[in-house]
């Protein structure tokens, strides 16, 4: 897919998804994705009428056929291209003499499989340009419409084909009717199913942005095996969270940055998973790890839309279902509050003596007795003026139950009952299985909610839902453009800096960083020393030096000038033995307490900018204790950041040490943030390791800048 691709409009993609008529060209009996389209067409009840074209033979699946396009003699809205490779763009040119403008080419043999594939790619996206064509492919299955039962996919489609509020986009043909089979088993709908296939023209966001527009979707699932068009994919993400349409992705993959970056400690730190992830998160895309969490928390997004809070009520028939949930809900960062003093007492009139009135809430066994117990608790615990959702365990019968009206009776009551409830109620199964078509009647007949499938998941689902839901109106919002005077920046912006120069560029920027002095001699060494006051720390400077450490270049808790001296040659031999020229000596005073930080900004090939904050210090590599961030970024951001440290303890007064003020260190990493941000592209990364914390007093000990 080019880079400068052109987006498509709304009307290009209603056209694609909803045609009248359709065409099947290069049908034939000995094809079974020819057979599997017609019949998906055929038997999901397709509206329009749908042409087969085979240039050899009259009769295709029972059918008549047409030799071409040209000889159909009536409008066709969309042709489904199914013949060899190099015999598409004839079609296309034929389509496109016709006034045909949509179509979907499952031909494979393009850009995925090299240099010529990659020529012929090109070619028809050319042609298709020049032509106001829209393409959905090559080397892709089709798409499901089950909104308006249009089906023009080539693998089978079981039934039954159940509509819904999800939208799907697949960058896998492979996967898509796997998903689509347990979306099914679910009982989840689906609006639109989409397999990508080459992405030549119609791309990701294109049909993120169809779903946006679309009133039958609700939320957007996304199998993602790479994100193309990052500042498009943001766009695009940016306009669901404005809709207040979740965006559900499983983005497979990961890698680590290119080798340009090893210099800072920063890039070990900001790989390609990592700031997908920060990604994500700023755009309020929930991202999930497995395809049952694609499907179950779509669902669960669907049913309940946003959650205010992370306070959950649990109901359920079993003791043990109450301890796995509490397990579940502290590693998903909820709560299970007390229940307050009236919802105590109305439980204590509701349940039976031995029952225990406490949140989870097990009802016990005597709902075998009182098939009404269950669901008249849930009415008093959905009261709670604590709780901002509730969880409710609860199965849907697999086999037809001896009694069904009383069956259907009390599903009936309880969807009532969460219908009235004030404030969203999730029902989950306690374990992962299939909804059988018993319990889809039961679903139909009584408006009886989704149910997510199995505690595991659904606890997955609940913590999604509760981070998508506080993240919400930021994500909806794009961040404002950097502004600000320019930086003051002395001297060649190319290759590395090393830390005078680096610091320097720090102090004129208003960040501050520890006094520091060059020493070519001992002499100079010692006298740099004196000015300070010991003790001092006296490093190794040369260039293209970044890690000093390594070779022994940086000597700490230097108590005199003789310490000072010896510390100034064996530092300056340790140079030459590794053929170091253009050496010397930095000295500074030495810092003693607080707590180190890395703050480091490095460029991301698709992203850009990332700002990664973590304890620093020589054990950056060891701890991997960071939080990222994409440039630009606020304070107030930086201190939620903060927060998400493992080691944040330590920045709070841990063990009675000094408690640092988090607005000043979120002000000064702010600071470093937008310098970064202001010095252009050619800045590679630029990285303070450490930034020493003390109370109030926050200050840069070394920093290194690269440029490309």
């Amino acid at each position: 897919m080019n880079a400068g691709r052109k987006r498509l409009g709304p009307e290009a993609m209603r056209a694609l998804f909803t045609p009248g008529s359709i065409a099947l060209v290069g049908a034939t009996d000995k094809s079974g994705w020819s057979l599997s389209t017609f019949d998906n067409l055929r038997n999901n009840g397709f509206p329009g009428p749908v042409h087969l074209v085979n240039p050899r033979t009259d009769v295709v699946h029972g059918q008549p056929a047409r030799r071409s396009l040209t000889d159909i003699g009536e409008r066709v809205d969309m042709a489904y291209v199914m013949v060899p490779t190099p015999a598409v763009l004839p079609v296309l040119r034929e389509g496109a003499g016709l006034g045909i403008r949509s179509y979907v080419v499952l031909t494979a043999g393009f850009g995925e499989t090299g240099p010529r594939g990659r020529q012929l790619e090109e070619e028809i996206l050319a042609f298709s340009q020049e032509n106001g064509l829209t393409v959905l492919g090559p080397n892709g299955n089709g798409y499901i419409n089950a909104a308006t039962r249009t089906t023009p996919y080539g693998l089978p489609i079981p039934p039954p084909l159940i509509g819904g509020p999800v939208g799907v986009v697949l960058q896998s043909g492979a996967l898509a009717s796997s998903i689509l089979s347990f979306a099914q088993a679910r009982n989840v709908g689906l609006s639109l199913l989409t397999s990508m296939g080459n992405e030549m023209m119609v791309s990701v966001t294109d049909v993120i942005d169809h779903l946006v527009d679309d009133p039958a979707t609700k939320v957007i699932a996304l199998f993602l095996e790479s994100v193309r068009h990052p500042e498009e994919f943001a766009r695009a993400a940016r306009r669901a969270a404005a809709a207040g349409k979740p965006v559900v992705a499983l983005k497979i993959g990961s890698s680590t940055l290119a080798s340009h970056t090893a210099q800072a400690h920063t890039g070990a730190l900001v790989g390609d998973d990592a700031v997908v992830e920060a990604a994500f998160r700023e755009l309020g895309v929930v991202r999930v790890r497995s395809l049952e969490d694609l499907i179950i928390t779509s669902g669960l997004l669907a049913q309940t839309g946003p959650i205010s809070g992370r306070r959950i009520g649990v109901v359920t028939p079993s003791g043990g279902a109450c301890e796995i949930v509490a397990d579940r809900a502290e590693q998903e960062g909820l709560e299970l509050p007390a229940f307050a003093p009236k919802t105590v007492a109305r439980l204590e009139e509701l349940l039976p003596d031995f029952a225990t009135v406490q949140n989870p809430l097990d009802v016990t066994g005597y709902v075998v007795v009182d098939r009404t117990l269950l669901s008249r608790a849930l009415e008093v615990v959905a009261d709670d003026p604590g709780m901002d959702a509730i969880m409710l365990l609860s199965d849907l019968p697999r086999l037809p139950p001896a009694d069904l009206s009383a069956t259907l009776g009390n599903f009936g009551a309880t969807a009532q009952r969460i219908r009235d409830a004030q404030r969203p109620v999730i029902v989950a199964s306690n374990m992962l299985t299939d909804v059988t078509e018993t319990g889809r009647h039961i679903q139909r007949e009584t408006g009886f909610p989704y149910v997510a499938g199995g505690i595991e998941h659904a606890m997955t689902a609940i913590g999604a839902a509760v981070r998508w839901s506080r993240t919400l109106p930021a994500a909806a919002t794009a961040p404002p453009a950097e502004a600000g005077a320019a930086p003051v920046v002395h001297g060649e912006t190319t290759g590395l800096w090393t830390e005078y120069r680096a610091s320097r560029l720090l102090r004129d920027n208003g960040v501050t960083v520890v006094p520091s002095a060059l020493a070519a001699t001992e002499d100079e060494a010692v006298a740099a020393a004196d000015g300070f006051g010991y003790p001092v720390v006296l490093k190794a400077v040369a260039d293209g030096l970044g890690h000093k450490s390594d070779l022994g270049g940086v000597k700490l808790a230097l108590n005199g000038p003789e310490a000072v001296r010896r510390a100034h040659r064996e530092v300056c031999e340790a140079l030459g033995r590794h053929g170091i020229t253009g050496s010397g000596t930095l000295v500074q005073p030495q810092r003693r307490g607080g707590v180190e930080l890395l703050v480091g900004v490095v460029r991301d090939p698709a992203w850009g900018l990332t700002l990664a904050v973590g304890l620093g210090g020589v054990w950056v590599e060891a701890l991997r204790d960071s939080a990222l961030r994409l440039l630009p970024v606020d304070a107030a951001e930086i201190r939620r950041a903060l927060g998400e440290l493992r080691g944040a303890r330590l920045l709070e007064g841990a063990r009675g040490s000094e408690r640092a003020d988090l607005d000043q260190v979120a002000e000064v990493i702010a600071r470093i943030g937008a310098l970064a941000g202001g010095l252009g592209p050619r800045l590679e990364s630029l990285e303070v390791n450490p930034l020493l914390v003390r109370g109030g007093e926050v200050e840069a000990l070394d920093a290194l800048v690269t440029w490309n």
